[in-house]
């Protein structure tokens, strides 16, 4: 096989030229994606400009807080944990023996002092018959004491008469003024004040116990002043000690609540009461509610804390403060609104 020529040199491949065109088309692409970007970002803010929104939203419900006006031991519970009650339904029943005695008592109390009326009475007619008959014997003796001392200037009768009669007419005078003590005394007894005219003090008071009474015994069945679910109904035992004015269940009203929706301060200058806003629960994705700005808190939520900040020194860093605003639902919700559910809120500030 022959030698290969050192003067001939291999052939190579060359590429040939990119087109420009290319070149500009990956530039192009790359420059316009930001921009997309960029309007994207412009329209959703022009588009979203006139909201305010949070997520540091709550749902809240009104909730009575139920106590017992009375004292005294647990006979019967009538409720359970998240059972739904209607205004005037039974609770709870306290023991009401101790209060019907009390309501006898007071029953006793009004007779008692209507027999004292009675004797009163009685007692004042008699103080009118011994007037009567006092100013007889004054009258009597005051006579026999004028002939005796007529009879004694005359000489006709002794010193020891004239003096019996004396001793007579002024016992008699005693006795007169006793029964007219004895009489203001019983009318006295038995006059009445200006606050109840007519009525005796001792009766009156029999009946205010017998009132109380009366009130206490119907405070033995507490009843729900509201319709709503019942809360805390655990600490309800049969035999339980019941302590006048303690907490002793809640009732969380079934009524459509509200939203307390806390807002950056920088989100309320124009935020004003009636603008409409739209409710997003976190517990039902799918529910959307309409509602409207009902009121504007008076003061942050730190103002009324129980410690609140205070910024008089000098590490004192500015912090964006909430606002709570008070979000009205106006929709009727097709799903239960259970109290504390986290929400989302958005407010039309330019409506």
């Amino acid at each position: 096989m022959a030698e290969a020529d050192p003067n001939i040199r291999p052939k190579v491949d060359v590429e040939a030229p990119q087109p420009k065109k290319r070149r500009w088309g990956k530039v192009a692409l790359m420059l316009s994606l930001p921009l997309l970007l960029i309007a994207g970002g412009i329209a959703y803010f022009l588009a979203n400009d006139q909201y305010v929104s949070t997520d540091n939203a709550y749902l809240r419900q009104d909730k009575v807080s139920v106590s017992s006006e009375i004292g005294g031991r647990i006979v019967e519970v009538a409720v359970r944990e998240d059972q739904p009650v209607k205004a005037g339904d039974l609770l709870f029943r306290i023991d009401p023996e101790p209060y019907r005695i009390a309501l006898a008592q007071s029953n006793a109390a009004i007779a008692a002092a209507q027999v004292k009326v009675t004797t009163l009475e009685a007692d004042l007619g008699n103080s009118s018959v011994d007037i009567e008959s006092a100013r007889e014997d004054v009258a009597f003796f005051a006579k026999e004491f004028a002939r005796q001392s007529t009879l004694m200037e005359q000489g006709f009768t002794t010193k020891a008469r004239l003096q019996t009669a004396e001793h007579a007419l002024s016992e008699a005078r005693s006795k007169l003024a006793k029964a007219l003590s004895e009489e203001r005394a019983s009318r006295a007894a038995l006059s009445t004040g200006a606050a109840a005219p007519g009525v005796n003090p001792a009766i009156l008071s029999g009946q205010a116990q017998r009132e109380k009474a009366l009130l206490d015994l119907s405070r033995a069945e507490v009843r729900a002043p509201a319709s709503g679910i019942v809360s805390q109904a655990d600490r309800l035992k049969i035999g339980q000690m019941m302590v006048q004015g303690l907490p002793a269940l809640t009732i969380v009203s079934d009524g459509g609540g509200w939203v307390e929706a806390n807002f950056k301060e920088t989100d309320l200058a124009k935020m004003r009461v009636g603008q409409p806003a739209t409710i997003k629960m976190d517990a039902y994705p799918g529910l959307t509610l309409n509602g409207r700005v009902a009121s504007i808190g008076a003061g942050t939520g730190s103002e009324f804390s129980v410690l609140p900040a205070q910024n008089a020194n000098g590490n004192w860093v500015k912090v964006t403060q909430r606002v709570p605003v008070r979000i009205a639902i106006i929709d009727k919700p097709s799903r239960p609104m259970i109290a504390g559910l986290s929400a989302t809120v958005r407010v039309d500030i330019e409506r």
